[in-house]
């Protein structure tokens, strides 16, 4: 089985949740937090950091490691890091260099509710962050 390793940022702001729609063209859009994998020699931390970056435009610091999930996706035994973050700076931009993000959106806990997530087990997670 295939290995897949990454990283999630949580941020909030004003109790809204930073999060990325996102799915390639020929598949259901759905809503995450700001998350990827990692590239070659890069620690979960600045993987975190970069994928913030890129799919929303925002400059961002790490306070505190929150969990590890591990799961297995198709093929993949998969483990993701979700870490708390604050944002430093930038501006919500479409950097996007993998073409799969759609909209970026600060999501409040009534929203999240009802989104269609990508990853249906982070939902109580994110909720929690929101109460």
């Amino acid at each position: 089985m295939k290995a897949f390793k990454g990283s999630a940022g949580i941020c909030l702001q004003d109790k809204k949740l930073l999060m990325v729609l996102q799915g390639t063209a020929d598949e259901e859009k759905l809503w995450s937090v700001p998350s990827g994998g990692l590239a070659a020699g890069e620690t979960f931390e600045a993987c975190c950091i970069r994928e913030i970056y890129e799919e929303t435009g925002y400059h961002a610091a790490i306070q505190s490691f929150v969990k590890t999930k591990e799961t297995t996706v198709k093929d993949f035994e998969v483990t993701i890091n979700y870490y708390l973050v604050e944002i430093t700076g930038g501006d919500r931009t479409f950097h996007n260099p993998d073409q799969l993000i759609h909209d970026i959106a600060w999501i409040d806990y009534d929203r999240l509710m009802n989104l269609s997530l990508s990853f249906e087990e982070d939902r109580e997670l994110l909720l929690s962050y929101l109460k």
